[in-house]
């Protein structure tokens, strides 16, 4: 049985020039900071939340929501997914799809 994916608003993108990436989101663009924490800064866009996180960059990662997550990993992972990162302290499970696009998949609570 399919787990049933759906996304949240939440876009996370990392980089190591963090100081500069939160100053851009929030003089240039006026995006207004809703979240704060160390290492992470989350700035409502309208549509998404867009979260910048401090560490080595990598592109946009996006986000599924699911029951079950392990559930929802084993069915990505025989589907050709592979784990990019995973943290189970967070948690997170950033997984990329056979096309190259990362996601991480979190519980819906459902």
């Amino acid at each position: 049985m399919s787990a049933m994916f759906r996304s949240s608003r939440d876009v996370i993108i990392r980089t190591e020039a963090w100081a500069d990436a939160v100053n851009f989101y929030t003089s240039v663009l006026g995006l207004a900071a809703v979240q704060r924490g160390e290492g992470m800064v989350g700035f409502e866009t309208g549509e998404f939340r867009l979260y910048v996180e401090k560490g080595a960059a990598h592109g946009p990662v996006f986000e599924f929501l699911v029951p079950d997550v392990q559930a929802a990993k084993a069915q990505l992972l025989a589907a050709g997914c592979e784990v990019v990162e995973e943290d189970a302290q967070l948690p997170r499970c950033y997984l990329r799809d056979p096309y190259g696009l990362i996601f991480n998949i979190g519980t819906s609570g459902t």
